[in-house]
């Protein structure tokens, strides 16, 4: 065999290898992603550029964020090649982990208060908020629980509260930071998941309005989220104080009216909106690139809920229930998330502090959203894979 030949023979193998690997991939997912990523890059820099000049250095926030997506790239890769059995090993680890992350927020010294908030652990330069991560600890700790107990979850009442005793202890350690946005995020993945799970209506009816009295609860004897809540009603009447966020959001998006003033022309982020690189990124895009910008934001979310939920039907198809529950999870957190930051903006529900996932400045955030795609990627991965005969899923060998 002459030289060449042997190089087109290497050759042939490379690109059928590379042809096979991208096989592997979520195009659409990945696609999707990216784009909402590069959004957010750029719409950082937009919302937060005259906030760095002010503090000496123009791209201090730009520069973070990039930091944050090396990482988050990074610990995608990570998990991209970490098998889905390992992440179904070490579940109720994780989750006792993510508590003791959440306890360290209250330990001196060691957390970190900004803006009347306890939420972050200060680790050298950086700061980790644990309730992040602890999104995705939650998601895998009850898809495990839902693969080992899935017959008790369906027929039994204590099967159905026993995993909701561990997520209640998750969710008063994070209001008392306090955090009641992604309080809310928590229950309803943790809801969505078990109605998946097959649990009885009555019982997840019963557990709805339990949890929406709980909440109303919580509004009701917190001043200030109550002031949230009547300003939301209204926020014209208290333009000037508590109703001054949304109310210039809402300037915002008439501003943009159907495709907006310019990248860079907005004037809200630069003297009216407060958090207009972080909770309210969304009214930066809808003043800059209007009704269509904002509407193909929704879309790409859109096709990211579509891909995490078709993923985790082809899971389940192949018996692989652990990994369908995760993909189901992902797909709900990032879905819920999405609908609440983008509803705050345009004044649909009371203001929470909640970033939107892959766009908004926030280095936790923007890790764990990297995480979320890097988890699904690899579900997607070992749908793709044959699966070996005579080999039973776990739901089936617990």
């Amino acid at each position: 065999m002459s030289a060449a030949d042997s190089l087109s023979i290497n050759m042939a193998r490379q690109k059928g290898v590379a042809t096979s690997s991208l096989r592997k991939q979520d195009g659409m997912l990945l696609l999707a992603a990216g784009a909402l990523v590069v959004l957010g890059v750029i719409m950082v820099a937009s919302a937060s550029l005259h906030l760095g000049a002010r503090e000496g250095n123009t791209f201090r926030y730009v520069d973070r964020h990039l930091l944050a997506l090396a990482l988050g790239g990074m610990a995608a890769l990570a998990v991209y090649y970490t098998p889905v059995d390992w992440w179904e090993k070490t579940s109720t680890g994780l989750y006792f982990l993510g508590l003791v992350l959440l306890l360290l927020v209250f330990v001196p010294g060691l957390g970190r208060e900004a803006n009347g908030a306890m939420r972050w652990v200060g680790v050298g330069p950086l700061s980790l908020q644990t309730s992040e991560f602890m999104k995705l600890f939650v998601i895998l700790y009850l898809a495990g629980y839902l693969v080992r107990r899935r017959l008790e979850v369906t027929f039994s009442v204590w099967g159905f509260i026993k995993p909701l005793i561990l997520l209640l202890a998750a969710c008063g350690l994070i209001m008392l930071q306090p955090d009641f946005g992604t309080t809310a995020v928590l229950l309803a993945t943790a809801f969505g998941l078990l109605f998946l799970a097959g649990a009885p209506l009555w019982q997840f009816g019963l557990l709805i309005s339990l949890a929406a009295g709980a909440l109303a609860l919580l509004v009701y004897f917190s001043p200030y989220r109550m002031a949230r809540v009547t300003s939301f009603l209204n926020p014209w009447e208290q333009a000037q104080d508590a109703g001054y966020q949304l109310t210039q959001a809402l300037i915002a998006f008439g501003r943009g009216e159907w495709l907006g003033v310019g990248l860079g022309n907005g004037i809200q982020k630069q003297f009216y909106l407060p958090e207009a690189h972080t909770d309210f990124v969304m009214a930066v895009i809808g003043e800059e690139f209007g009704l269509l910008g904002t509407l193909t934001v929704i879309l790409l979310f859109s096709l990211i809920i579509w891909r995490a939920f078709s993923i985790g039907a082809a899971a389940e198809r192949r018996d692989a229930r652990y990994a369908a529950y995760v993909a189901y999870g992902l797909g709900s957190w990032i879905g819920m998330q999405s609908f609440i930051n983008i509803a705050v903006n345009m004044g649909l529900l009371p203001t929470k502090g909640l970033t939107l996932p892959f766009i908004s400045y926030g280095s936790n955030s923007l890790i764990v959203s990297c995480l979320a795609v890097g988890m699904l990627a690899r579900i997607h991965r070992e749908n793709t894979q044959p699966v070996a005969a005579g080999r039973e899923g776990a739901w089936q060998r617990a």
